[in-house]
């Protein structure tokens, strides 16, 4: 079928159909949001994602009449790739009665706003943890809010009101159909009759053919399978790719630069799923890190909470975990763990595909392997390996939101107590995501005992020329990568774990 060169933007804005035409491609939604449609609640804060005043929920359907509820940042969406989508900004949240919603209501009642600055977006946060989870732990509620920034409150009373909102009767509060909860005690999907029939919509709008938009002197093509997107990227090599935008839409909203034509992976739906295989996890480029970290938890929950403290959960429902890797950072931290794990990059150009080893797809900062016209088709990450015994540690000024000073995974397989072999990914201490080669010599085929850890702390701290920057020194990188591996050795070696040494001396007075 022809693409749909003359077709806008349909999407579904609290409810209403809306149809979007002639404004900019690189137009965000908090910008459409706030200056076309006058919704004001939905705030621009720092406008990277970091702050979380913009948030705002999308729902998406999953095909089989039921919604996927996302909570995103509204300053990094690019308004092309909401189509077929519907958005639900705060004053969405008003119920037919009048009355607050549940999680008004819970940040009433709990003193959750002062300023209330940051008071919408903490609400549609919560609103998305509303509609995917009952009764959520205090652990599930912290990552819920991390994305969410506030300066006078204070958190305590906003986590009370999180934990509040489930207690409060919906249907007193007018907060029927879609504006319910999503989950019942019992763990079972709560689908109103209005979320059907919102599916229902989203589906009618859904494209069997590439999106091809343009506004504003600027173009944005959305093919809807991999076929297509090689057959854009072939065309158009010259065009940036996007995936979640949360770091391209940095280059509109901080550099306010110009991208021309943009290829947008999303719509690509034989891109966007993860398959776990009997011998490897085969990860689609648009998958989303929320969905590829759900699938490797599966098999390596030693890497959750590296995934927990990846960004935010609107940034991990946006972002790609191929988009990751393509932008080529060298402090991406799904790189290191990838590349410990031994993940393969599959490329496509036109008909063809190569595969390699993800540390050979970086080859300079920010210069990758990837050649003109190709794009990053999906990642396979090995399943388990037996024997297998895996650390990641993430060093960093916060525990939330905040770039790696040091990222480092240790993966090796033991035979007993020998090492057969050992693979170590680092971020943040060089121009790319690397290997240690020197270190991983040490261990392989050694015991795994204090002077093998050592000797490996020693090659790491020598193997490395990190740079100074205002997140750590040079030295600390150093000094930190070796006290890693020496911490990996404490909390795996055959000897009693730290923890009981220190409950030992403590003992003893």
């Amino acid at each position: 079928m022809p693409a749909d060169r003359t077709d806008p933007i349909r999407l579904v804005l609290n409810g209403e159909r809306v149809d979007v035409d002639g404004m900019p491609p690189q137009t965000t939604l908090l910008a459409w949001l706030r200056e076309a449609r006058h919704l004001t609640g939905t705030k621009e804060g720092c406008a990277e994602g970091d702050c979380g005043a913009c948030t705002v929920v999308v729902a998406e359907s999953r095909g089989d009449g039921t919604l996927a509820w996302k909570p995103i940042n509204a300053c990094l969406r690019l308004m092309p790739s909401l189509d077929g989508k519907a958005v639900f900004t705060v004053e969405s949240l008003r119920t037919p009665s009048g009355r607050p919603h549940p999680v008004q209501q819970a940040l009433v009642e709990c003193h959750g706003s002062q300023c209330g600055f940051c008071t919408p977006g903490f609400a549609m946060s919560l609103f998305g943890l509303y509609k995917n989870a009952h009764a959520p732990s205090r652990e599930a509620v912290h990552d819920a809010l991390s994305g969410n920034l506030c300066r006078c409150t204070g958190y305590r009373p906003i986590l009370a009101a999180a934990e509040r909102m489930g207690a409060i009767d919906a249907h007193a509060c007018g907060a029927t159909g879609w504006r319910g909860p999503g989950l019942a005690a019992d763990g079972s999907r709560i689908v109103s009759a209005d979320e059907h029939m919102l599916a229902a919509q989203l589906d009618s709008l859904a494209r069997d053919a590439t999106f091809d938009y343009e506004g504003g002197g600027q173009r944005w093509l959305a093919p809807v399978d991999a076929d297509g997107l090689a057959a854009a990227c072939a065309a158009h090599p010259e065009a940036c790719i996007v995936a979640g935008a949360t770091d391209v839409g940095l280059w509109i909203t901080k550099q306010h630069r110009d991208l021309g034509t943009m290829i947008w992976t999303g719509a690509a739906r034989d891109l966007a799923a993860v398959h776990a295989r009997d011998d490897a996890f085969e990860i689609g480029a648009a998958a989303t890190l929320a969905q590829a970290f759900d699938a490797l938890d599966a098999d390596y929950p030693e890497l959750h909470e590296a995934w927990v403290r990846f960004a935010s959960v609107p940034i991990r429902h946006a972002g790609t975990l191929g988009g990751n890797v393509a932008n080529g950072s060298p402090i991406g931290d799904s790189m290191p763990a990838l590349i410990a794990l031994g993940a393969l990059v599959a490329l496509r150009r036109d008909g063809a595909t190569r595969t390699l080893p993800l540390e050979d797809f970086y080859l300079a900062y920010r210069d990758t392997a990837r050649a003109p016209g190709e794009f990053v088709a999906s990642l396979r990450v090995p399943r388990r390996t037996p024997g297998l015994v895996l650390r990641a540690y993430k060093l960093s000024r916060r525990y939330d939101q905040d770039i790696s000073a040091v990222f480092a995974t240790f993966a090796l397989v033991l035979e007993g107590d020998r090492i057969a072999s050992a693979r170590i990914g680092c971020g943040g201490v060089a121009a790319t995501p690397r290997r240690a080669p020197a270190a991983e010599a040490a261990l392989t085929g050694a015991r795994w005992c204090e002077a093998s850890a050592e000797a490996a702390a020693q090659a790491l701290e020598a193997g490395f020329a990190p740079i100074d920057d205002v997140r750590a020194s040079a030295a600390y990188r150093r000094r930190a990568l070796g006290n890693l591996m020496r911490r990996m050795w404490l909390e795996t070696g055959a000897h009693p774990p730290v923890a009981t040494r220190v409950e030992q001396l403590a003992a003893a007075g």
